[in-house]
């Protein structure tokens, strides 16, 4: 399965590439343009089309939606024809409800983007529908993180419930914060794809493989067209689609078995951090910036010029300095997070200090950028 998988990255790139060119002209032609937002959205406008996300879309949902549709007619034959995929189609039918709640789910987030980017859609209104479509993946699709909760009978089921809400609505924010410069969401989200991606080739998830594949090649295929200069941007329609995917999609993979001591990712209980590990850039940003609105009395959910890139480019870096950094620190804290399950304790100790000690150094210059800033002395 691992050829038919890998080729799923050519795939998605060869569909996303093209299109995104297209979307480039139609755009223009169309006034699609980037849009200002909701009142009190502070935002540098630029004659961009910010369709982008119909790109990522057709490159990542279009061949999902046709596997399953596959799978739903022709399942039973394909077994038949090819004994050797008999296991993998039934463990994939028995899961076919949470996949369609999953490609059903970014279809409606997409949509919400595409919309919100043509007449602004009211910040906690877009909040309330993020979680109504979350929590329908979660109760519909039976699509939960730390399951092991489930001994704690109802109670545990809740929580595991809740927890997966807030990790899917807060991703696809995360990833929405983070598009914010040129090529930045794109690239952070392309590098997360591949390591994801490698991770389950290890576990054998073939499809779950399979849609990180598509996602990492239909990003690369958009990055044409959105790395510095962009000519294209991916919008709110690519933005929370591509954080609805690395939400969902993460919660499809299993990071550890604690049953199974042959298990590839291992049997640790801390390997189910894994997806914190690799999101860690995303998600300190996130946080970071809505404490700082918070504090200045203002929204966490309008945006500004005080996300993490920004703050870089403050610190003296050039915005394609600035986003490059970003991709790095995303693929430094990815790599580590990649063997979290599968190494003894103390060695998950040093993945999780290395992770830390990114997002703290991260901190302290920011920290040190803003007393900087706030004296008026020019020194530190």
């Amino acid at each position: 399965m691992l050829g038919p998988v890998l080729l799923m990255l050519p795939l998605g790139f060869l569909i996303a590439a093209p299109l995104a060119a297209v979307l480039v002209v139609v755009g223009r032609r169309a006034g699609t343009l980037d849009s200002a937002g909701v009142q009190g959205h502070d935002k540098v406008l630029r004659s961009i089309p910010n369709i982008g996300g119909l790109a990522i879309a057709a490159g990542s949902l279009l061949p999902l939606l046709g596997g399953l549709i596959v799978l739903a007619t022709m399942g039973d034959e394909i077994a038949v024809r090819f004994p050797s995929l008999e296991s993998f189609t039934d463990r994939l039918g028995s899961q076919r409800l949470a996949w369609w709640t999953i490609v059903i789910g970014g279809i409606a987030m997409h949509v919400l983007g595409l919309v919100d980017d043509r007449r602004a859609i009211g910040p906690w209104f877009k909040l309330v529908l993020q979680l109504v479509f979350a929590t329908t993946v979660v109760v519909v699709g039976d699509l939960r993180l730390v399951t092991v909760l489930d001994v704690f009978g109802p109670a545990g089921t809740a929580t595991s419930a809740v927890l997966t809400v807030v990790w899917i609505v807060g991703i696809c924010n995360a990833i929405n914060f983070l598009d914010n410069m040129d090529g930045l969401a794109g690239g952070v989200a392309a590098i997360a794809a591949a390591i994801f991606l490698a991770a389950t080739i290890i576990n054998g998830q073939w499809f779950t493989a399979a849609a990180f594949a598509l996602l990492c090649g239909s990003l690369l295929g958009f990055l044409l067209q959105n790395v510095p200069p962009a000519r294209l941007f991916m919008g709110d329609g690519g933005s929370l689609l591509v954080g609805w995917l690395l939400a969902t999609l993460t919660i499809r993979t299993t990071f550890v078995d604690t049953s199974d001591p042959d298990f590839a990712l291992g049997t640790a209980w801390y390997g189910v951090l894994m997806p914190v590990v690799v999101l860690a850039i995303p998600i300190y940003d996130l946080v970071a910036v809505s404490l700082l609105r918070i504090r200045q009395g203002r929204s966490p959910l309008k945006g500004d010029q005080q996300h993490l890139s920004h703050r870089l480019v403050r610190l003296g870096l050039s915005s394609r300095s600035a986003v490059i950094v970003i991709w790095s620190l995303t693929a430094s804290t990815g790599v580590g997070g990649i063997v979290l399950g599968s190494v003894a304790p103390w060695q998950a100790s040093l993945v999780g200090a290395q992770t830390l000690f990114i997002i703290l150094v991260l901190g302290l210059l920011e920290a040190g950028a803003r007393r900087r800033s706030e004296d008026g002395s020019g020194r530190t």
